[in-house]
């Protein structure tokens, strides 16, 4: 428990409950928790991301200010950033707490304006496909405005935090997203709508961004000859690419491939509960939330093999090398037959209860505020 109230200015996020996205999802778990041990709590929103009937003034004790920005990708984040910086002045924030590089770019104007800045990078998002030469720079000097002029650093991940010290000569405190263990929900009507069988379907969920890999993934899933399960795939485009596009028609023509849109909540839960394994197909991860997910509900996973998939300690059977269609198939095949032992079930559910457990990682969390407060 905090000693006195915190107050807290948050940036960096599109918004929360339900919004797509890794760093959203974080928020969402993340922020609640803080106000309970006693922090004030404002998110600074998006407004194209959150509908106007769906703007709460807060929401589980968090505050909420929606403010405009443009829904471009190369502009709303950094003129979201400059709005909600001059914002937060007015609201004297003990702490400015942004999220994820881009953002980060403004760090030294929060500084400037007399603000404690505590900066949670996500991953060097330079590193996705998606942004051209002049973004992927501007995301560059984000990593270095945040990690260098922030009060403090918190990296999501060891990789993250390695990364920072090797670059910055700057030492993060780690601490990772984290998962909250669910009740298992019955088939329902989602699975009915989308004319599934339990236990009879892989499953994903994520952007349609081309880091993820699905481009792989349903390639991988059509090169298999009569599956025994369908590919249900949850996500959308935040902005739509020709990259989504094309990702929409491949999943149209491949029979079996299943496109439910962007999904959370209750309908999330259901595809979780009644897959037959999860996964990831990613080129590119800060630490992947729903790989954690699908551990929580006890799925067996198949994801592909990078550092920040290696950083959570599965099974050597369960990785395929990245990009490798026919890899990837071997092992979906694998993972349908074998299933996951009750020991492997076990593992997973004491690793996410000791290390990934969002009540813990939300007192970490505090501490570093207290810490930045202290400067």
């Amino acid at each position: 428990m905090a000693e006195k109230q915190l107050k807290v200015a948050v940036l960096g996020t599109r918004g929360f409950p339900h919004v797509q996205g890794g760093v959203e999802k974080h928020c969402e778990e993340l922020y609640p928790r803080l106000v309970d041990l006693g922090c004030d709590v404002t998110v600074f929103t998006r407004t194209p991301y959150i509908p106007e009937g769906q703007r709460q003034a807060a929401w589980k004790g968090v505050k909420f200010v929606h403010l405009w920005c443009p829904r471009k990708k190369s502009l709303e984040a950094i003129l979201h950033t400059f709005y909600g910086i001059l914002k937060a002045r007015i609201l004297s924030p003990d702490v400015l707490h942004i999220h994820s590089i881009g953002p980060s770019l403004l760090a030294p104007m929060a500084r400037i304006m007399g603000m404690k800045v505590m900066m949670t990078h996500h991953g060097p998002d330079y590193q996705r496909e998606k942004w051209g030469a002049a973004a992927r720079l501007a995301l560059r000097l984000g990593e270095r405005m945040g990690v260098l002029y922030s009060n403090r650093v918190i990296a999501i991940s060891k990789g993250i935090q390695q990364h920072a010290a090797k670059l910055f000569g700057k030492t993060a405190s780690y601490i990772p997203n984290g998962v909250t263990v669910p009740q298992t929900t019955e088939p329902g009507a989602i699975v009915k709508q989308w004319v599934l069988e339990p236990g009879r379907y892989a499953f994903t969920a994520c952007r349609f961004v081309p880091e993820k890999g699905l481009h792989d993934l349903i390639k991988s899933y059509g090169s298999i000859e009569n599956p025994q399960f369908k590919l249900v795939i949850a996500g959308d485009a935040d902005h739509e690419t020709d990259y989504s596009r094309n990702l929409k028609k491949a999943a149209a023509e491949t029979k079996g491939v299943v496109l439910t849109g962007f999904i959370s909540g209750q309908p999330l839960a259901e595809l979780f509960s009644n897959a037959a394994f999860f996964v990831l197909p990613s080129y590119y991860e800060g630490l992947p939330i729903a790989l954690l997910e699908a551990l929580s509900y006890g799925l067996p996973v198949a994801v592909s093999d990078i550092p920040q998939h290696r950083e959570i300690p599965l099974a050597d059977k369960r990785y395929f090398p990245v990009g490798d269609a026919a890899g990837m198939a071997e092992v979906m095949r694998a993972v349908f037959s074998t299933g996951i032992s009750a020991d492997e079930k076990e593992s997973y559910d004491k690793l996410l209860r000791e290390t990934y457990n969002w009540d813990r990682i939300a007192e970490q969390t505090i501490r570093v505020y207290e810490e930045v407060v202290r400067q």
